[in-house]
């Protein structure tokens, strides 16, 4: 690698382990690479690709935990104008709240609502983190159940649109500081260039009780379409690429690797039985949505989840079992 806008890493950033296989290697202003850049970020702004000139989009797989991680990464300087200047701002926040309607805030509303209830105490005693918050929808539906709401996040637009509306917002440095029931990271993980140190990170700001939350991409049969390694396939189809997206999804984690993280962490999982998921299950809406509010407990309690709860390793495992408590 001679571009030095991107910086290489030779272990897995999920459990440092070094035994690495390549799966796909393709530079980075080639095609088919270069034409799926082009179609991705033009709606959304722009790409330069003077910046990305003589760098591979290497994708590697680990041998011990199952991570597919991109080997490249942008840096510092390649990040920021990625998500400040490709990624136009404007035109994020418009997409981004002309495509999501009220299932999209009651879903946080329920979950937040569990996650109240685990902890058997007044919203107002509990202290959140949204990390990673984006446009702060979660941490300020947290702050709206009169929880202590706060937020991190590295794109200044989207930090003075959660300041303008009330979050408090803080940077890494000052997250060590603090001492959090909740820390949510949702569909964070995947962007983060050092997951294992980031976890180990956030682990120290937690109450002994408290629990982190890891949501991050699910593409079960992820061997079958870098199979075909269709780049042209739209997002959210069933042979869609972008789980591991050039740049942005720099990590791509399978449930057996968010463990074996959470076990280098010193964390255990939280478990989460169906039955009680359930109850806090608003805005159903016809059948479809019926079907899907009925399958997504379920889905989440596989054996391929992607979407886990951890606490720090002292007790035996404990349930989120909901009590009357509150409501």
């Amino acid at each position: 690698m001679n571009n030095t806008n991107f910086v290489g890493r030779d272990k897995c950033p999920a459990c440092s382990s070094s035994r690495l296989s390549l799966i796909y290697k393709c530079p980075f202003d080639k095609d088919p690479i270069k034409n799926y850049l082009k179609s991705f970020y033009a709606p959304q702004g722009k790409v330069e690709f003077e910046y990305l000139k003589g760098t591979n989009y290497l994708l590697y797989e680990c041998e011990e935990c199952g991570l597919i991680f991109q080997k490249q990464i942008p840096n510092k300087m390649l990040m920021e104008k990625l998500y400040e200047h490709w990624i136009d701002p404007e035109k994020a926040f418009y997409q981004h709240h002309k495509q999501h309607q009220l299932g999209y805030y009651s879903h946080h509303a329920a979950e937040i609502m569990k996650i109240i209830r685990y902890f058997k105490k007044l919203p107002s005693s509990l202290t959140f983190l949204d990390f990673g918050m984006g446009w702060g929808e979660w941490a300020l539906m947290a702050k709206a159940f009169g929880c202590k709401s706060y937020g991190f996040e590295i794109s200044k637009k989207r930090i003075q649109h959660a300041k303008d509306n009330g979050i408090k917002v803080i940077s890494w440095k000052e997250i060590s500081q603090h001492q959090f029931d909740f820390i949510n990271t949702d569909q964070v993980f995947e962007h983060i260039s050092n997951p294992l140190e980031t976890f180990l990170y956030l682990k120290k700001a937690l109450k002994p009780e408290g629990v982190i939350k890891i949501n991050v991409p699910t593409a079960h049969d992820i061997k079958r379409r870098l199979e075909i390694m269709d780049w042209r396939t739209p997002k959210g189809s069933s042979n869609s690429l972008n789980p591991v997206a050039p740049l942005e999804h720099i990590n791509f984690f399978r449930s057996k690797t968010i463990a074996k993280m959470a076990e280098k962490a010193g964390m255990e999982e939280v478990s989460t039985p169906i039955k009680n998921q359930y109850i806090h299950n608003i805005k159903w809406g016809g059948i479809k949505r019926i079907v899907k509010k009925l399958l997504k407990p379920i889905r989440r309690n596989s054996p391929k989840k992607n979407y886990m709860f951890f606490r720090k390793k002292k007790h035996k495992k404990r349930s989120l079992k909901f009590t009357n408590y509150i409501y």
